[in-house]
């Protein structure tokens, strides 16, 4: 495995910033392409040809909403030399994955579960803010934990696109929306969620949060993921400079949030808000380890109040998000050896933006034997910007 995850710069119309994006990553685009292959031929019997097929009923309404974001995918196939349904397959990945699950029989049959997991990020999301953090630094960050074939996919993206945002992005490579920061101050983490809900339809993530990062005001931000319609269930966590953060919890027919406590906030993937009524009485987490993973990163995540340098706060977040309780499938999550190798799922990275001086730390792999590498730009940098960036003496940057 690489020590650095390979990082992209793009800049210029929403068209050439995907041909410098698909020029930079089509080695990784076409493992990515490679690994989905198999993983659903595998698991539900569909050809790649049938993945794109499916893949297309997303462009009319994905071009509808965000005609630039489809014009950057359209530049990233053209560069990449993959066909567009290739790069909307990658972006609408999870939303397959659940569809093919809820077409499976009984309300709640054990495959149809294991569909779901595999449709939904499993991560463990936080926020420190007011006092949360020692060092009066406000954090933001996440284990991001998906299929562990595809941590050789995963790139960071740097998108410069005046007059919006800059935005720095952690993705599988060929995806144009995730989880990230813009030089506006706003950072974005996510978890998936999980549950049925009848007649949805409606935008896929990656679009719906690349929408969200794409504004300069934190009320828009909150704007678009509580009025966009979503396809699947999914958690954003929201955490400004200002200190401000939120969690919303987001479901096709409605939402829910949280705020921190005490300038803490932890989410994972299950409801914490409240179980929305279309899922009473039947309702089981997509990922039963969420039940501890919240809980035990809460408590090493408490421990950075009572640090004093932004290298000791970065530590102790590394610590918690290091956390084995329950291994493989813990807080630092491991392939579990005993599934199917399409199934075995692992942190692909652990990230940490120190939103007080725009720094971005990111591990690549498992942040319990990966160091924080910091990323070679500053998330306030660039247009959109509405801050100056501060000068930390040269020990604080390492």
């Amino acid at each position: 495995m690489s020590t650095t995850i390979r990082t992209i710069e793009v800049s210029g119309t929403p068209f050439e910033r995907g041909e410098q994006y698909g020029a930079a990553a089509s080695d990784l685009i076409d493992a990515a392409i490679g690994y989905y292959a198999e993983a659903f031929g595998q698991q539900s019997g569909l050809t790649w040809s049938a993945v794109r097929e499916q893949a297309a009923g997303w462009l009319p309404r994905c071009r509808d909403a965000a005609p630039d974001i489809v014009a950057e995918l359209e530049g990233v196939a053209a560069a990449s030399g993959r066909d567009l349904l290739d790069l909307m397959a990658l972006n609408v990945r999870g939303e397959i994955i659940y569809d093919q699950g809820s077409r499976r029989a009984a309300p709640y049959p054990e495959h149809a579960a294991e569909e779901e997991r595999d449709s939904s990020d499993g991560c463990t999301s936080f926020s420190l803010a007011h006092g949360a953090s020692g060092d009066g630094h406000t954090y933001a960050g996440q284990n991001w934990d998906w299929r562990a074939g595809t941590q050789r996919t995963v790139v960071v993206v740097r998108v410069v696109q005046d007059p919006l945002p800059t935005l720095i992005m952690q993705l599988e490579a060929g995806q144009i929306g995730r989880h990230g920061v813009n030089s506006a101050g706003i950072a974005l983490n996510a978890n998936g969620l999980g549950g049925r809900f009848a007649g949805t339809s409606g935008l896929p993530q990656t679009f719906i949060r690349r929408m969200a990062l794409n504004q300069s005001e934190l009320p828009d931000a909150i704007n678009t993921l509580v009025r966009t319609d979503a396809h699947i269930a999914s958690n954003a966590l929201l955490t400004d400079r200002s200190g401000f953060s939120i969690d919303l919890e987001i479901t096709p027919s409605g939402i829910d949030w949280v705020y921190p406590e005490r300038g803490l906030l932890v989410h994972g993937n299950h409801y914490q808000a409240s179980v929305p009524p279309q899922l009473a009485g039947r309702y089981r987490p997509v990922s039963a380890d969420s039940l501890f993973r919240v809980p035990q990163a809460r408590t090493g995540l408490e421990r950075v109040r009572d640090t004093h340098s932004r290298d000791d706060a970065l530590g102790a977040i590394r610590a918690a998000m290091s956390d084995h309780l329950g291994y493989p499938e813990s807080v630092c999550t491991h392939p579990d050896e005993r599934r199917p190798a399409v199934r075995q799922w692992s942190t692909l990275l652990s990230s940490c933006v120190d939103l007080t001086t725009g720094d971005y730390f990111v591990t690549n792999g498992t942040p319990c034997d990966h160091p924080y590498e910091i990323l070679p730009w500053n998330a306030f940098d660039g247009p959109g910007s509405r801050y100056t960036t501060p000068t930390l003496p040269m020990e604080a940057h390492r």
